[in-house]
């Protein structure tokens, strides 16, 4: 008896058939097997975000959740958040004007998470803004030019920031 499995998700827009064994999780799956390496591998335990994606629009830690359980999913990182010209989206753009990233590693989570709020549209205040993005830490920026950063995106396009 085989662990592998045949799995099929849209990853960025494009439909990705890949086998992987049953035990990978999603965040394995995308970097070891789909070569997508955005999301990064931080805890292991669904705590700092650095591997946060949307599934079907909504944030998780890809590293605690199982590739299988999403199988037929659409799967989006923050390299699918640009632009369908591959330029970078308004979220994307606000991120580096604002020096929103340091070291970089939370990045891709922090701007997935962001994509998310965006999506939802309304207006937030810095303490909901702060509050909505606990599940992502960050050891370098110290958060002001990231909440700097997805203000700026809401004052510029709101939920159109995500693109």
């Amino acid at each position: 008896m085989t662990d592998e499995l045949v799995l099929t998700l849209t990853v960025n827009g494009r439909p990705v058939t890949a086998r992987g064994g049953a035990h990978l999780t999603l965040l394995r799956w995308l970097r070891d097997v789909v070569h997508v390496t955005d999301p990064k591998y931080g805890c292991g335990e669904g705590i700092c975000g650095a591997c946060t994606v949307l599934v079907d629009g909504e944030p998780v830690s890809s590293c605690i959740l199982l590739a299988a359980q999403v199988t037929g999913s659409s799967v989006v990182t923050a390299s699918g958040l640009s632009n369908e010209d591959g330029s970078p989206s308004l979220l994307q753009r606000a991120f580096h004007a604002h020096h929103a990233a340091q070291c970089g590693f939370c990045t891709p989570g922090m701007i997935v998470a962001a994509a998310a709020l965006l999506a939802e549209g309304g207006n937030r205040s810095r303490t909901e803004l702060r509050e909505a993005l606990h599940g992502n830490l960050c050891r370098c920026t110290g958060y002001g030019p990231i909440l700097d950063a997805i203000e700026a995106a809401y004052a510029e396009g709101g939920e159109a920031g995500v693109g």
